[in-house]
Order: structure tokens, then C-alpha cells, then sequence
């Protein structure tokens, strides 16, 4: 039998205090795994505001930065539709040089209207995604390696559809689609935002888009819940080359002439904004506003070290490094969910 002096004993043991938690909810209310990129572009505007500010704060290099980055962009979301379902397509670079080719030829040689060598030229791309698809999502093979083979073959026909010669220069209605702004905002900026638009919608707001995602994310598990994976997987990779096939007019309307060897130097900066895009807005998951920040965030740096007098090579390093540490900081984040999931599963089994 206890006695109230033993209860008075034990009502009056002391308790240790709450560790100070003032650190980690200064953090959390930041929230700085959501939102560093934000913070990286304030400190990288702060730099260059300061090393350059001639140069740097001026709307000429802010209109720069925002073209320049809008091919970047565009092929970019073009890769998260693929990414999305667990594909990789490094054919899409290629394909916005071949379609930007198919499209002048069309227009010089072919004596077509606009339209319809815009229509051709992305019925083109849509073929070169159904040969993807088919390759990969129907018939299982290796995304990489596939597509990989894809860019040699369109490297050659770009080869022979060129024959070495500079394809151009357009017409004004070509060239036309790309000058001009709306409210200061360069025409390929606003392209690449209506773009973002309409993907983030039907990847976050659709059953599409929830269905692509489980592809990616576990796809027996995806497979048992009834999601044909095969066939989002080739229609996310019709999509992105049907996407690039798009952005390839572009590119010919903003060069106003193009040749077999343009496309391949986008394929570097748009993974690296696919990626390290995934560490923003939403860890752990390629999303479009992720993908914008991170276009932002990178576009600025390689501008600010331009103008600051930089070589040219810089701009390979920049994108090699910040894809290197996206998927360094994605490979963390991922490691760190699942032991927090193990963590609340054993505490909710004790």
C-alpha cells in the first residue's frame, strides 16, 4: 500500500525542462528545406549588386537573363513529364535542334506557310517521342542508353538535312513570334510561364499528373493499384519531345537561322534545373515551380559571373556543379524522409 508520503515524494520529483527548440523553429519558419533557393538568390543578387552594379541592375540584364534562360526553361519542363513517371530523355536537347532545323527547311526550301510547318514541325517531334515511347515505355528498354541511341540518329539526319549549311535567314513571321514583350516581359519568358502553367496543372491538379507521379515513385506498387505505367510512360515521353519539337520553333525564330550543330547545349543546364529543382518548393519530387526557381537561380549566377568578365567555360562548370549538388542534396533529402518514416512507424507500433 503507497502512503501519501510516498506520493507526495513522487508528485514532487522534478522533470527536466523541454530542451530549447528556438534554433530549429527559427528554421522551420523559414523553412529553408522548401525555400532555399529563394535565400541562394538573394545572397547571389547581393554579390553581383555590389561586385558589378553598372552592369548587373540594369533591365537589360534581367531581359537577357529571362530569354536567354527561356529555351533552358522550356526544356526543362519538357524533361519533368518523363522524370515524373521514372524515364529519362536525353534525346530532348537534339530534338529541339533537329525540329528548329525541320521547321526552316520547311519555311526556306519547302516554300510553306508558318502554320503549317509549325504543325509539321511538331508532328515531327511527336513521331520522335512515339519512337521513344515505344522503345521504352512499351518495351521496357533502358531509358538512358535508348534515348542516348536516339541522339546519335538525329544528330545524323540533322547532318544530312543541313549538309553543313546555315538554314535561314526567316521570314518576319517566324522571327515575329519571338520579339516583342507584354508589360516588360520578353515574349520567350512569357511562353515558357504559359507552358509552366499548363504543366503544373495536369501534373498536380489532374488524375494524370497523380497517376505519372506513382509511376515514378513505386512503380509495382503503382502497377497492383491499377495505373498502366506503360502507357504513361510513352505518352510522358511523347509529351516531352512534342514539347521540344515546340521549343525548337522557337529557337529558330530567335536565331532567325539555324544549323545541324545547335540543340545539344541545352541538354546540361535543362537537367540541371529539373534537378535541382527538386530540391525546392516541394523536396524529393520534380515540380514545375521548383524547376522555375531553380532556372532563376542558375540564369543569374552565370549572367552575374559574365558580366563580371568570367570565360565563357565557366557557364559548363556552373551547371555541371549545381547538378551535381542537386542530386547529392536529393539523395540526402530522400535518405532522411525514409528515416523519418521508420522513425514514426516504430513509434507508432511501441
Amino acid at each position: 500500500m503507497s502512503t501519501g508520503t510516498d506520493d507526495a515524494t513522487t508528485n514532487a520529483t522534478p522533470r527536466r525542462a523541454p530542451e530549447p527548440r528556438a534554433a530549429s523553429g527559427l528554421l522551420e519558419h523559414l523553412q529553408l528545406g522548401r525555400f532555399s533557393g529563394v535565400y541562394a538568390l538573394a545572397v547571389i543578387f547581393l554579390i553581383f549588386a555590389i561586385w558589378v552594379p553598372d552592369t548587373f541592375l540594369t533591365s537589360v540584364t534581367w531581359k537577357t537573363i529571362l530569354i536567354s534562360q527561356a529555351f533552358t526553361g522550356i526544356l526543362a519542363l519538357a524533361v519533368l513529364t518523363p522524370l515524373a513517371t521514372g524515364m529519362f530523355d536525353l534525346s530532348v536537347a537534339q530534338t529541339m535542334g533537329f525540329c528548329s532545323l525541320v521547321c526552316g527547311i520547311l519555311l526556306t526550301r519547302g516554300g510553306l506557310g508558318l502554320v503549317p510547318a509549325i504543325i509539321i514541325t511538331l508532328v515531327v517531334g511527336a513521331c520522335v517521342g512515339v519512337f521513344n515511347g515505344f522503345l521504352c515505355g512499351i518495351l521496357g528498354l533502358d531509358s538512358l542508353i535508348t534515348t542516348l541511341g536516339t541522339t546519335s540518329l538525329l544528330t545524323g539526319l540533322a547532318a544530312v538535312l543541313a549538309s553543313g549549311e546555315f538554314i535561314g535567314p526567316f521570314s518576319s513571321s517566324l522571327t515575329g513570334l519571338t520579339t516583342g514583350s507584354i508589360l516588360g516581359v520578353p515574349m520567350m519568358a512569357v511562353y515558357m510561364l504559359i507552358l509552366a502553367v499548363i504543366v503544373w496543372y495536369v501534373l498536380e491538379h489532374t488524375p494524370i499528373g497523380r497517376r505519372a507521379y506513382a509511376t515514378g515513385a513505386n512503380p509495382d506498387a503503382a502497377r497492383l493499384s491499377g495505373v498502366r505505367i506503360r502507357r504513361f510512360r510513352f505518352w510522358s515521353l511523347v509529351s516531352c519531345s512534342t514539347i521540344a519539337a515546340l521549343a525548337g520553333v522557337l529557337l529558330a525564330s530567335s536565331l532567325n537561322s539555324v544549323s545541324q550543330t545547335v540543340g545539344p547545349e541545352y541538354l546540361l543546364p535543362a537537367f540541371s534545373a529539373a534537378f535541382l529543382g527538386t530540391t525546392q518548393i516541394k523536396p524529393g519530387r520534380f515540380n514545375v515551380w521548383g524547376t522555375v526557381l531553380a532556372i532563376v537561380l542558375l540564369g543569374t549566377g552565370i549572367q552575374g559571373l559574365q558580366l563580371a568578365g568570367a570565360d565563357i567555360w565557366i557557364t559548363n562548370i556552373f551547371f555541371g556543379a549545381a547538378l551535381i549538388l542537386a542530386l547529392t542534396t536529393s539523395l540526402f533529402v530522400k535518405r532522411s524522409r525514409g528515416r523519418r518514416e521508420v522513425k514514426a512507424t516504430q513509434a507508432a507500433a511501441g
